[in-house]
């Protein structure tokens, strides 16, 4: 590729990697986000065409509103429903959970993701802090990582032991089919991005002053240690997708098609059918002829700086 070829792509690809920060900002209203010259050093061949905003933006929309299709049906049958998202830092986890629970009810789908377990956590059984996270009838739970915690970072950076790890490899698998057999709807997701890609995004967070706390020492180790979570990710498949809770892969360096895709897939997993809305009216408002509203002192109102 000739050299002017080689700057008007990656001129091209910044500006692509731009618009999808900024339609992030309009889906979420978060602050322009500056992105840094350093970013222009990344260079990726084979780059998918991007996904054109307005169609991304109409298929969002629309898979929203079929997740609440899905949360009104949940609600009403009483169905209990598990999602987990795993898969490396950066990988786009946390972007397709706020899409998915963006426009639904707090009260019906919840986040859980748990920091690093205190130390009275670790004299009990593994899985004993996630026992109280699950769901419930008429609940909609999404794991930001699980307690596959285990078989990856915890394997990958020795806080756990071989045996340990053997023991949770043997365990998760029974563990689920009990979830299953109470009546829980399990569902895994691994998100899957390339080694180039994840380089690109620490890069982003690292120049990105709204970015920075997302990234973690952690997360820098994850760098150095590619391939020891690539052997333990294959390790896991193997050991823990079984028929009653398979995975289920997300191919993620497009961050727009990792969330439609994720999105329709697990809408595809639930039989949910449509629940008739009761239709709503407004009731007159009560007036009383005697009633004064009262004038409140000045210093209780937030100032009007805008």
């Amino acid at each position: 590729m000739a050299e002017h070829d080689t700057e008007r792509y990656d001129k091209d690809w910044l500006e692509a990697e731009l618009e999808d920060t900024l339609d992030e900002d309009y889906e979420l209203e978060l602050s322009e986000p500056a992105l840094s010259l350093e970013i222009r050093k990344v260079y990726r061949k084979n780059r998918p065409a991007t996904m054109p905003r307005e169609r991304y933006f109409r298929e969002l929309l629309r898979l929203q509103a079929e997740l609440i299709r899905l949360q009104d049906w949940v609600v009403r049958s009483g169905e209990k429903v598990l999602v987990i998202f795993e898969g490396r830092d950066a990988a786009g986890k946390g972007s397709v959970i706020k899409r998915i629970t963006q426009r639904l009810d707090p009260r019906v789908c919840r986040i859980v993701a748990l920091p690093k377990p205190t130390e009275h956590e670790r004299t009990q059984w593994y899985f004993q802090r996630y026992v109280p996270h699950l769901p419930s009838g008429g609940e909609i739970v999404l794991f930001d990582r699980s307690w596959y915690n285990r078989s990856g970072v915890e394997r990958v950076m020795g806080f756990a032991t071989p045996a340990e790890v053997e023991e949770f490899l043997k365990d998760a698998p029974e563990f689920e089919r009990m979830l299953v057999r109470s009546g829980i709807r399990l569902i895994k997701y691994w998100f899957s991005i390339t080694d180039a890609e994840q380089q690109l995004r620490f890069l982003m967070r690292i120049h990105d002053p709204l970015k920075q706390w997302k990234l973690s020492p952690m997360d820098l180790q994850s760098r150095i240690r590619w391939e020891e979570y690539t052997k333990a990710k294959e390790i896991t498949f193997a050991r823990t997708s079984i028929p009653e809770a398979p995975w289920f892969i997300v191919k993620a360096n497009d961050k727009k098609r990792a969330r439609l895709n994720c999105m329709a897939h697990l809408l595809a997993q639930i039989p949910y059918e449509d629940i008739p809305a009761e239709k709503a009216a407004l009731p007159d408002r009560v007036f009383n002829p005697e009633y004064e509203r009262a004038t409140l002192p000045p210093e209780l109102y937030v100032p009007e700086k805008y």
